[in-house]
């Protein structure tokens, strides 16, 4: 933790002095940073200089004492916490929201008392919503319980309250009482707001039984009037036991007229036997929508015990994507007795496929059968595609981790292991790091206290462009070596271009033109001007055209961006992390990253609420048409292109 230091009221205002506004020829505005000031105050936060911050947070002007806040939700730096607690009683309530907003963002549970006490001082719904859902970012027991029996008395606060129940949740801080009360927000009369957070705070809170709330689940789940409640409270019921339970989820399967809510269905049929879910999981093979096809088949390879083979190869004939057929031949290959033979024939599939997508997908297939680990390593090793070898080491560590994984194998697995890491590639060298620190592996013990290839891997990496790999390296280095592992700070390479953000009106729109049809994102410079200002450089070069979605996770995100197209490359240079009190739902744009402040040209676009995402990944746009085309993408699609829309006069300004 960071020391406090105390500063004088005079030598804080003499410090402000220095960012007066300075005369210069005036500017159109198109958006807010054509003030000088609020340039001077973001670059500030982009070079994380917190002791030329903190004075902002004094200044005579409430405009910048929010920004300065805010700006401390991105440095999130302890030493701005009591000066940040002295903004809760501020005349203005932009500016206390602004601090209650970074209180949460930075951390720290020693502010919690004093949040506590300003929480029940505040008049103000919108200010009193966001102290709640920043107390749950920090909360003790003490403070989960203030949540639990906080008596909110308008729909406004009350929301903020669910949020932080679920932001507590998050963290593993909940109790009896705090699960009540999301059980007891469920109800539809209380407000949209309310009830989406207390869905997902139910759906993600670790190792509970929600069996004694089986009833207010279900109603939700089948009649809350919105998909996105109805999504996150089927989640939750993977975590009631009912001997009942196949025959709700597979209603909910069957006729929910949302694939998300679909979906999430079919993930919480977890543990039940396959007999009993056995017409949803068919049906969810062949839904109308690709993302249910997509998790109903990463389900069976999840919790394949009992899938029938019969089924499976009667099925197969009716499904058309490579990503669903390989999950399929990958359950037929893990449950057959005598694999061989169908790994010969499914082999065709994968040297036969012509699209790299589809071949990689087929490859993986093959690790359901544990005798072709030297064909995949071969076929990775060999591999002219990134996403090919990359998706081959993805197999093998399927396959390693596979509780019968034969111990005969080990050895050979640990020597393959060693050579992704000597190989040069970032991402064999990052996954195969990550598999020898893996403590359930017991890798270690095969390369006789020599660890020095991992070293040397390190020390061939291009930063900031490698570093992704670079963590990967350095934690499993720590592992090796019995020390307690540091995150590498990445190198500040790429200050914000402030002649291009004074060039990107606070409405500028990018149309990407897919191979499913054409997205029309709305940008956010006035909250993310670096993230903004860096996707608008990268169109203008047109480095996206002819990119593809290397990832995409159904009911969850679309990724793409990525040169190498499987998620493990990167530009040249890396961006900060731009948080703002942004909330990621349905078509929100966030910037991909390996950690805070790793960004560079990786985005992904949201299909739902994905609130554990929030003040952890910057959101630079959101989507304003062509959500339906998001929903129908797949990996391999084709990026056609991504270029501005031209602003119409005299819409600029917000």
């Amino acid at each position: 933790m960071k020391r406090i230091h105390t500063f004088g009221f005079g030598l804080l205002l003499l410090s402000a002095c220095q960012y007066l506004p300075q005369k210069s020829e005036q500017l159109p505005s198109i958006n807010k940073f054509s003030d000088p000031q609020l340039q001077q105050l973001y670059t500030l936060q982009d070079e994380r200089k917190t002791a030329d911050l903190l004075p902002y947070l004094q200044h005579g002007k409430h405009t910048y004492r929010q920004e300065a806040a805010l700006a401390f939700a991105s440095v999130q730096d302890t030493l701005a916490i009591p000066q940040l607690l002295s903004l809760l009683t501020d005349t203005s309530t932009a500016v206390r929201s602004a601090a209650a907003y970074a209180i949460g963002q930075t951390g720290h549970k020693k502010a919690e008392d004093a949040l506590v006490r300003h929480i029940q001082q505040e008049t103000r719904p919108q200010v009193q919503a966001e102290m709640l859902e920043a107390l749950g970012k920090i909360a003790t027991p003490a403070g989960v319980n203030f949540l639990a029996t906080y008596k909110a008395h308008d729909s406004i606060a009350l929301a903020g309250q669910a949020w932080g129940l679920y932001r507590a949740g998050l963290r593993q801080q909940h109790s009896n009482q705090s699960i009540a009360l999301g059980a007891q927000l469920l109800a539809v009369n209380n407000p949209f707001e309310a009830r989406l957070a207390a869905a997902h705070f139910l759906a993600r809170i670790p190792k509970v039984d929600l069996t004694s709330y089986r009833q207010q689940l279900i109603a939700s789940a089948t009649s809350d009037p919105e998909a996105e409640v109805r999504m996150a409270v089927a989640q939750a019921l993977a975590k009631v036991r009912a001997i009942d339970k196949a025959t709700f989820l597979t209603g909910i399967a069957q006729n929910d007229p949302d694939y998300r809510v679909r979906l999430s269905a079919i993930r919480s049929m977890a543990g039940l036997e396959y007999n009993e879910i056995k017409t949803a999981i068919l049906g969810g093979l062949q839904d109308k929508n690709i993302n249910t096809a997509v998790a109903t088949s990463e389900f069976l390879q999840a919790n394949p015990a009992g899938v029938s083979i019969a089924d499976m190869q009667q099925a197969l004939n009716k499904v058309q994507d490579a990503r669903v057929r390989a999950n399929m031949i990958w359950v037929m290959l893990k449950n057959s007795p005598a694999p061989e033979f169908m790994s010969n024939r499914y082999k065709t599939y994968f040297e036969n496929a012509t699209n790299p997508y589809d071949k990689a997908q087929f490859l993986k297939a093959l690790s359901g059968d544990v005798s072709n680990y030297n064909y995949i390593a071969d076929a990775m090793f060999a591999a002219q595609q990134p996403v090919i070898a990359t998706t081959g080491m993805d197999a093998l560590l399927l396959m390693r981790t596979q509780p019968d994984f034969p111990t005969r194998l080990e050895a050979d697995f640990a020597e393959i292991f060693k050579k992704a890491v000597g190989s040069g590639d970032v991402a064999l060298v990052g996954m195969a790091a990550g598999a020898i620190r893996d403590p359930k592996l017991n890798l270690r013990k095969y390369y006789n206290n020599d660890f020095s290839f991992v070293a040397q891997a390190q020390q061939k990496l291009q930063l900031p462009r490698d570093m992704e790999t670079n963590i990967e390296l350095q934690r499993t280095i720590d592992y090796l070596n019995n020390k307690e592992s540091i995150t590498p700070v990445n190198p500040f390479t790429h200050p914000i271009d402030w002649a291009l953000v004074s060039t990107i009106p606070a409405n500028q729109q990018v149309e990407i033109r897919t191979e499913k049809g054409l997205v029309v994102l709305q940008l956010s410079v006035e909250d993310a001007p670096g993230s903004v200002a860096n996707f608008v450089e990268l169109t203008k070069k047109n480095f996206f055209d002819g990119l593809y979605f290397h990832r995409v996770v159904p009911n969850f995100v679309a990724q793409g961006g990525d040169k190498r197209g499987d998620g493990w490359g990167s530009s040249e240079y890396s961006i900060r992390s731009e948080f703002a009190p942004l909330h990621y739902r349905e078509g929100f744009v966030g910037m991909a990253s390996a950690g805070k402040d790793t960004e560079s040209n990786q985005w992904f676009i949201t299909h739902s609420p994905t609130p554990h995402l929030d003040g952890r990944y910057t959101i630079f746009a959101k989507v304003v048409e062509g959500m339906d085309v998001v929903h129908q993408l797949e990996i391999g699609d084709k990026i056609h292109y991504v270029k501005l829309k031209e602003t119409p006069a005299g819409s600029a300004s917000k």
